[in-house]
């Protein structure tokens, strides 16, 4: 190799990690999101995946699917069978009777959140992430994302939330005993 090519190679190689790093640095929300997902223990970490997967699909009253788009117990109820196996009930208001109560003040990524958006409880739900954000699908016309519980119009309508993970971060019971 000629000595006058050596210089010209050595600096285009100690450009290169800088230029695909900059090509590939994640906006301000992926890496926000990245963090929240590295502290869980496994069975939630794989919730927060799946849940994050999904952020962007467009809401459809009754939805259950990607392709068609979620409500919000659509959206949840395909979280937990995709990331956990686990088959829970259709409704908001039914997942509400499902795991055990937890204070607002004790959730723990996974939990399911719940809130008064319709005049009556447990008329929506999303999954607890951890530092105080939940994902969900909202309402028409919106579509999956993260959003903060202490903004005024959630903290105004949350009542309540369940735990369907035990403290080792497994399901608590089988997808059978939380369907019944």
């Amino acid at each position: 190799m000629s000595v006058h090519l050596l210089p010209l190679l050595l600096s285009a190689l100690l450009a290169l990690p800088a230029t695909v790093s900059a090509q590939t640095a994640p906006t301000d929300e992926v890496t926000e999101q990245s963090n929240l997902i590295g502290r869980y223990t496994s069975a939630a970490q794989n919730l927060v995946n799946e849940s994050m997967g999904y952020l962007g699909i467009g809401y459809r009253f009754g939805g259950t699917s990607p392709e068609t788009g979620f409500d919000c117990s659509g959206l949840v109820q395909a979280v937990f069978r995709n990331a956990l196996g686990l088959d829970l009930p259709r409704t908001a208001h039914e997942m509400a009777s499902r795991g055990d109560k937890v204070a607002k003040q004790e959730l723990k990524p996974g939990d399911l959140v719940f809130f008064n958006t319709m005049r009556r409880a447990f008329s929506h739900v999303g999954i607890y992430l951890g530092d105080g954000r939940f994902v969900h699908s909202p309402s028409s016309g919106g579509s999956v994302r993260v959003e903060s519980m202490s903004t005024s119009y959630w903290a105004k309508r949350f009542n309540g939330a369940r735990r369907l993970l035990d403290d080792d971060a497994s399901a608590t019971g089988s997808s059978a005993a939380l369907t019944n």
